[in-house]
């Protein structure tokens, strides 16, 4: 039975190989009043039912057999080549400007084309062709900064007593305090500055004598700095502030302190 199938699909590849080519054979010799679409379709319907039975294996063996375009056309058909219509552009106004295909690009001169050149955004504290951050370099060319903010400040001084707008004399008071603090900051910055330079300055001073150098504790470099915190606000005035907040603060500590300790 095996054997008998076999037979009969052989048979029937065979035969449906030879009609294909049967079909080509006459659409070549056909002319072109004697070939009609009628008969072209009914033989594709017909070739189509056959291949239909057919297995994967065997189309593709026909379709080697055959070529893909050969194959392609008896199923499918020929592809009509449209011929692309050339539409010619008018104007239809004299005061219109022509219409133009946006498909087509519009011929442009290399001469015309201006380059933009790509910015490129560099950071100069971390750019390494801005050279390394020299602070006292820095400092000597910036010195004129502060001048200008005691001016700014004599300034403000001025207008707050001219002033009797409330909102204006708050506004005034805050930029005055900023100015303040700005100055103080750099003050006291600049007092490190010459402390430590003296403390150099010593220390080299005995070693050219053949003096073992002495540096200080940092214990001992904190009390003095307080001493000279509290001569500073001596000569300020603002030494009872300055405790006043000390001991609100002192007093806030003690009271978190309690309320650890009633919770253990």
């Amino acid at each position: 039975m095996r054997e008998t199938e076999r037979t009969y699909k052989v048979s029937r590849f065979l035969e449906i190989t030879e009609f294909i080519f049967r079909y080509h054979i006459l659409r070549f010799n056909m002319s072109d009043e004697e070939e009609s679409l009628l008969t072209e379709n009914k033989a594709r319907e017909q070739i189509r039912e056959e291949l239909k039975h057919m297995s994967f294996e065997n189309l593709q063996k026909l379709k080697e057999k055959l070529g893909t375009k050969v194959y392609n056309e008896t199923l499918f058909g020929k592809k009509s080549k449209k011929k692309a219509e050339k539409i010619k552009f008018k104007r239809e106004n004299k005061n219109r400007p022509r219409e133009m295909s946006a498909k087509k690009p519009i011929p442009i001169k290399y001469e015309e084309i201006k380059r933009v050149k790509k910015v490129v955004s560099r950071d100069p504290r971390f750019d390494s062709l801005c050279g390394t951050f020299n602070e006292k370099a820095f400092k000597n060319s910036y010195a004129f900064i502060n001048k200008l903010r005691e001016n700014d400040l004599k300034t403000l001084q001025k207008e707050l007593k001219e002033t009797t707008d409330l909102k204006a004399i708050n506004k005034i008071k805050y930029l005055i305090q900023r100015l303040e603090n700005q100055l103080r900051e750099e003050r006291k910055k600049k007092e490190k500055e010459e402390k430590k330079w003296l403390e150099k300055k010593e220390l080299m001073e005995s070693v050219k004598r053949g003096e073992k150098p002495v540096f200080k504790k940092k214990s001992e470099k904190k009390v003095l700095d307080l001493v000279s915190q509290y001569e500073e606000l001596k000569n300020t005035g603002k030494l009872k502030k300055h405790i006043q907040r000390l001991r609100k603060k002192n007093k806030h500590k003690d009271r978190t302190k309690l309320r650890v300790e009633e919770t253990e």
